[in-house]
């Protein structure tokens, strides 16, 4: 493995850093449930990747049951920041805690839920940096509105989103 082709050619450094303070409010809110801070998205690392971190509420275990699903076109990653939540890694269950990894190639089925009943926080990571804010942004809408979609608009939502879901 070598390193990638230059992206940046110039003998001189640049000031291009961004920075985000740990008290900024949450980018989104989907329902009670879960709010995300969009840290770096694709369009600010010019499609290298995108990091969001989602803290998820104290809610009774068994009411959050995400599907397993895959996508074509990116990776995801997982860093569990505090609390428990249950990460499917394609083949089994498992309780992340504090300082827990999971990596999922593209193609590889996975899901998240937060089963403890107690607030959990991680950051996800998407390589390269899909545009997974439009992706929550609906979620948050369907959820905000109440809106019932049929299995074919959700099928239709999800491939829009390089999210196909997998039976687990």
């Amino acid at each position: 493995m070598s390193y990638p082709p230059p992206r940046y050619a110039s003998d001189a450094g640049a000031v291009s850093a961004t920075f985000r303070r740990a008290d900024t409010p949450p980018d989104l809110t989907i329902g009670v449930r879960s709010r995300v801070g969009h840290l770096a998205t694709g369009a600010t690392t010019d499609g290298q990747f995108g990091l969001y971190r989602w803290d998820m509420a104290a809610i009774p275990p068994g009411n959050s049951t995400p599907g397993g699903h895959f996508h074509r076109t990116f990776s995801e990653s997982f860093f569990i920041l505090d609390g428990t939540v249950s990460l499917y890694d394609g083949d089994t269950w498992r309780d992340a805690a504090a300082g827990d990894f999971l990596y999922v190639p593209p193609g590889g089925i996975h899901a998240f839920r937060n089963n403890s009943g107690a607030a959990a926080s991680m950051l996800v990571l998407f390589t390269p940096g899909a545009p997974r804010e439009a992706y929550f942004e609906e979620l948050a809408d369907i959820v905000a509105t109440g809106r019932q979609l049929t299995e074919d608009e959700w099928t239709e939502l999800y491939a829009r989103h390089d999210q196909y879901e997998v039976k687990i």
